[in-house]
Order: structure tokens, then C-alpha cells, then sequence
């Protein structure tokens, strides 16, 4: 492989924008049928990089090649013309519009009289869909697939051409393990292929299950390339953030403090049936499953946004019931959802607005609300969390994922919960900010803060959590404590191997 002509090669591209020198010098390859890992912190240049490559952003300086050719990529459609192809994290299909549409959007076959040629359209695409065997066909709604499906259409729409290349950004962040089986299936199919992929993700485990190098951006700069199989999770941490992280549990303990919340009982319709459990003042409960197990629902159901079927929540000693989420922000309850950007935050406002939304009529003085108010809390989150932003005018949407999360987890804290439930406290979050986050929660535990963190990661719950619930189709399978939790019971019990413990 070392002595093939790179199918995509980047040399010395720069870009800046005003004030900001996003790219400096970066050089980059990708050979035929390599994975190519491509990392960095999130606001290392990742994704300015990838549109520059995409004709989003003309660099100011370096150079673009496919294979021998050097072009300047104008635009998406060009690049993909030229054989670069993008598989983006987060989805851009027409629900209303069938695969076939979908896939081939923009360039429908035509014949006579500028009419769509359908049956060519459909036999097309049904090849293309053969080839990433799948379970569904060319005239199948895009709304009705499951998001795993509905990447595979993202997927079928990069093989309109005989890509070169193909870029897939953070490609498993919805997806379950089955599902991500699937996924690297067609990532070897087109390795097979000789097509060169570049693949940017934060999870580690899968960088050293799949790639065949690894490359690293800082502060837009190019920090080295890593053989796969020659390296460790800790060179690559180093070169990411310019040090090692300690990833392991912080084993400082404190007095536990009364129930916060109790739970008994509780069922909402076939999501989840008997859920039962306790959580302290001054613990972090780690719930843990396979996707679709509950746990979110849990959550959702506890905030007020699911209206339970059966049950009975308390908080403090107090039965109370929670109809909305005004109800549970009123009773001191608050919920980080697992989806920061649809669910968290409102990208185009500015950081303060985005930490405050939540108790603006109480910062309210006659018709209008204090910013002298507003912006004292934002400094003391910030001050607290480590929230990096040039200050609170900055647009929310401009922050790096880690920032974005601590903005959101700000907002809640600022209202004193009793209880703070975090769903995915660090999807899509680059290893330095997910050490920050961490060390946040079980700061947040030794203060006295009775939180739940939810996570599809088996490292995370286990490194923040007093204890953990294992959750298997709906049901509570096991509760297991730090100290008698293995990672092998633990995946039993979230595959209904184990029996649930009365």
C-alpha cells in the first residue's frame, strides 16, 4: 500500500477567517482501499478541512489532488463528480420522497421530453441497494426507514458515481451494535473496491478496529500520522491534546446523602414496564443498555415528557406527579437530552441567551429582562465548567461539541436541580472534553448533586457511576454496584442473560 499514488491528497492547505487561522499547512493523503482515521479535539480543524475538500471553503493557500490531478474543488456536486464523496453525520434526505428520489436527487435519469425515466431510475437504484444489502427497496418512502436505513440511502447516494474516495463523519452516532456491524461491512466492500475512505470519528475503539492509519489535527495544524497497528489510544491521545488523560474512575469517595428520588413501579405503554430504583444525594446512577432498551424513555417519562401508564415517582419522601416539564424544572428536576443541538440548544442564539432561556421571567424586571442578570450567570457557569467562548455574545452554534455540552449542562445547573439527568453526556465529544465532562459529573456527585447519566458507552458508565442499572427490552435486568461491576456481567445483563435481582 506504501507505494500506491494516493487516490486524495491535500498539501499545505491554509484558511483563514477573519481572526482566526482555522488550517495552517495542513497535509493529508488517503491510498485505495485504506481507512484512514482522521482526529483531533473538536474545533481542531476536522471539519474546516473537510470543507475545503468539499468546494465549501476555498483555502486561501495549498493544494487539492485526486490521484495525479490537482483541482480546485468549486463545490459538493463537483467534488463528487470528480469521485469525493461525503457521508455526513447528520442527515440531509427528503423524508416524503422515496430512496430512489433520494439517491438519485438532482439527477434523475431523463428521457424524451425531459420526463423522468422511472423504470431506469428504479432498476439503478435497486442495484445500488443490492450491493449494501439491505432490507428495503427503490420505491420505499425515505421517512419510513429506520436513521440506520436512512444512512445506508446516504450511503447508496455516494455510489451514483465510482467514488475514489469516500469521507464518512462520525458515522455510528445513532447507530446500534448490530447496525454498526452492517456499516463496516460496506466500508470493506468499498476498501475491496480500492476506494479510499477517510473515516473521523471521536470513538476509539472503533479508529482501532477498522482503520489502517491514523492522522492528527491541533489547532488546525497537522501533528502526525500513526500506523493502526503500531500505536495505542495514549500516543494518539497525546498527539490530539498535546498530553495523556487519565481515564481511570476517580476512586475518592463521599458520604452519601438522603433519596432524592425514588422511583417504583413505574411503566409508559410497551417502552418500559416495573422500573424500580433509588438515587442519593451525592451519587451518579449510570444507566446502561443496548439502544432501545428504555433508558431514554426513563428519563423522559421522569422530566414529564412521556406520560406513565403505571408507577409512582417521589422526590424527597413526596409521591408527586409530573405532567410536563414545567412541572419537573418547577419541582427541581432537569434533563441534558442526548441530542445537544436539536434538543439542548438554540444554535443562532448567542451563549448567554442559550444558559438563561430557562428562567427568563424570573430575570425579568418590569417588561424587560436584566442583562446584568443574565450575563452574572453566565460568568459564573462559564467560570465553573471551564466553558471556552471569547465571551457571551459568541453564537452557540460557533462552539466546539465539548463547549456546546458544558453551555447546556450551565443552563441546568444554573437552576439549582434537585436531580440532574444527563442522556449522552458526551456523543460526538472529542477524548479531552469527555475527560472534562467526567470529571465534571463526579465533581458535581462529591457537592451533593443526585445525578443520572444515561450512556451508550460502557467505559463512561463505568467510570462516572456509584452505581449502575442495566437495562434489557424495558426491564430493569440488574443493579450493580462500582465495586462488584464487570464489564462481563454487565454485558450479560443488558442482553437478558442475567435475572433481574429482586
Amino acid at each position: 500500500m506504501t507505494d500506491q499514488t494516493p487516490v486524495l491528497r491535500l498539501e499545505g492547505i491554509v484558511k483563514t477567517f477573519p481572526g482566526v487561522r482555522a488550517l495552517d499547512g495542513v497535509s493529508f493523503d488517503v491510498r485505495p482501499g485504506e481507512v484512514h482515521a482522521l482526529m483531533g479535539e473538536n474545533g481542531a480543524g476536522k471539519s474546516t478541512l473537510m470543507k475545503v475538500l468539499g468546494g465549501i471553503h476555498a483555502p486561501n493557500e495549498g493544494q487539492i489532488f485526486v490521484g495525479d490531478e490537482a483541482v480546485t474543488m468549486t463545490s459538493p456536486k463537483h467534488a463528487k463528480a470528480k469521485g469525493v464523496v461525503f457521508i455526513h453525520q447528520e442527515l440531509s434526505l427528503a423524508d416524503e420522497l422515496t430512496v430512489a428520489e433520494n439517491i438519485f436527487l438532482g439527477e434523475l435519469p431523463l428521457k424524451g421530453f425531459g420526463r423522468v425515466d422511472w423504470g431506469k431510475l428504479y432498476d439503478d437504484t435497486n442495484a445500488i441497494l443490492k450491493t449494501l444489502n439491505v432490507g428495503f427497496d427503490a420505491k420505499t418512502r425515505v421517512g419510513d426507514l429506520s436513521i440506520a436505513n436512512q444512512q445506508m440511502v446516504e450511503i447508496g447516494r455516494a455510489l451514483t458515481v465510482s467514488p475514489r474516495a469516500v469521507i464518512f463523519d462520525e458515522p455510528t452516532a445513532s447507530l446500534t451494535d448490530s447496525e454498526k456491524v452492517v456499516l463496516f461491512q460496506v466500508i470493506a466492500g468499498l476498501q475491496e473496491k480500492g476506494v479510499g475512505i477517510i473515516y473521523i470519528s471521536h470513538r476509539m475503539e472503533e479508529i482501532f478496529k477498522i482503520t489502517d492509519r491514523i492522522s492528527v489535527l491541533r489547532d488546525g495544524q497537522y501533528r502526525g500520522t500513526l500506523l493502526t497497528a503500531e500505536t495505542n489510544e495514549d500516543d494518539v491521545t497525546k498527539l490530539m491534546i498535546g498530553r495523556s488523560l487519565d481515564l481511570s474512575r476517580s476512586e475518592a469517595t463521599h458520604e452519601l446523602g438522603d433519596v432524592a428520588l425514588e422511583v417504583r413501579g413505574l411503566a409508559c405503554g410497551s417502552l418500559f414496564e416495573d422500573v424500580s430504583f433509588k438515587l442519593h444525594k451525592g451519587e451518579v446512577l449510570g444507566f446502561y443498555g443496548l439502544v432501545g432498551a428504555g433508558r431514554t424513555e426513563i428519563a423522559e417519562t421522569i422530566f414529564g415528557l412521556r406520560t406513565p401508564s403505571a408507577g409512582t415517582i417521589l422526590l424527597n419522601g413526596e409521591e408527586v406527579r409530573i405532567t410536563s416539564p414545567i412541572d419537573a424544572v418547577q419541582r427541581g428536576i432537569s434533563l441534558v437530552p442526548e441530542d445537544r443541538k436539536d434538543q439542548g440548544l438554540v444554535l443562532g442564539m448567542n451563549c448567554r441567551d442559550n444558559m438563561t432561556l430557562p428562567q427568563v421571567d424570573d430575570l425579568t424586571a418590569g417588561p424587560f429582562v436584566s442583562d446584568g442578570a443574565e450575563i452574572a450567570i453566565f460568568d459564573q457557569y462559564r467560570d465553573k465548567l471551564d466553558i471556552r467562548t471569547p465571551g457571551w455574545r459568541q453564537t452557540v452554534g460557533n462552539l466546539s461539541g465539548g463547549n456546546q455540552q458544558k453551555i447546556v449542562i450551565g443552563k441546568w445547573l444554573s437552576m439549582r436541580p434537585n436531580v440532574l439527568i444527563v442522556d449522552e453526556p458526551t456523543r460526538g465529544i472529542d477524548v479531552g472534553s469527555k475527560s472534562e465532562i467526567h470529571n465534571l459529573i463526579r465533581d458535581l456527585a462529591s457537592q451533593g448533586y443526585a445525578v443520572i447519566v444515561i450512556s451508550s458507552e460502557m467505559p463512561e458508565v463505568l467510570r462516572v457511576s456509584d452505581r449502575i442499572v442495566a437495562m434489557f427490552n424495558g426491564r430493569i435486568m440488574r443493579d450493580f454496584t462500582a465495586e462488584e461491576v464487570t464489564e462481563d456481567n454487565l454485558i450479560q445483563a443488558i442482553s437478558g442473560i442475567s435475572e433481574k435481582v429482586a
